[in-house]
Order: C-alpha cells, then structure tokens, then sequence
C-alpha cells in the first residue's frame, strides 16, 4: 500500500519531479561541434581535477543556449572489466558528469546520461576512458511559435 503522503506528492501538480524535456541521443556520437570529452583514470567511476576545464566550458556554452539539450555518453575500456562491468562503468561516469553539469547550473532535464561502447569515444587519451557531452543542435522552431 501506497503511504498517503507520497501519493499526495504524485497527485498534487508541481509536487512531483519535473519530467525530462523529450530528446534522443540517437547520432549524437556523430556531430563534430560543441562535442567536450571528459577523461577519467583507469577503473574511476567520478571524474577528478584533470576533467573541470572540459567540464566548465560545456556546462558554460550549455547555460549559453539553453535551448540545446545535452547528452552525456559514457564510455569504459576493454581492460576496465567485462562487457557487462564495463557498461555499468560508463553508465556510473555518465550519470556522474551529469550531475557535475547540473550543479554547475545546466538544468537537470536537459541532459540524458547513457553508456556507449569504448568505439564511439573521442577526443580524449586513451578515449574508452571518458564521457563526451554532446550539445545538440537546437530544434527547429515550430510555425506559430
């Protein structure tokens, strides 16, 4: 049985939290612009000191177009474990970039936080040990909007 205050908290309009804006990550691996590669150390699940610029300079064009959505796709290397262990890698690093950017002040519905394969890293050394936050291209405004 449900307690009545958390079904209040669900019922009542405001209360509950804020939906994620509708996005896909499908092809973002494949822009070329406004593309920030976050490095980790072997094995980390949270990025250190070495990954703050990358992280303040997307976090700060982010803030600059707020109608750009961001995502954030974790990678981890063949020597970082098994195909399994080395998924739920990326998916601890994605999820941690994304709560980096939004204390950093990007709202936190704007970014979608997923685990890629090692092949679709770049830009950083070695790149299956790293997040690369893609800003997507801001959507196309609707006629009548």
């Amino acid at each position: 049985m449900i307690p009545a205050l958390v079904l209040a908290a669900l019922l009542l309009p405001g209360v509950a939290a804020a939906q994620p804006r509708p996005f896909t990550c499908v092809g973002a691996e494949q822009l070329e612009e406004d593309v920030f590669a976050i490095p980790f150390p072997r094995g980390a699940a949270a990025p250190n000191e070495s990954a703050r610029a990358n992280l303040d300079a997307a976090a700060a064009r982010a803030k600059q177009e707020p109608d750009r959505m961001l995502c954030v796709l974790g990678h981890a290397g063949p020597q970082e474990g098994g195909a399994q262990s080395g998924l739920q890698l990326a998916a601890r690093r994605a999820g941690a970039v994304a709560e980096r950017l939004a204390k950093l002040g990007v709202e936190r519905d704007r970014i979608r936080a997923e685990a890629r394969r090692a092949a679709f890293a770049r830009g950083a050394v070695p790149e299956e040990r790293s997040v690369t936050v893609v800003l997507l291209p801001a959507a196309p405004s609707q006629p009548g909007q």
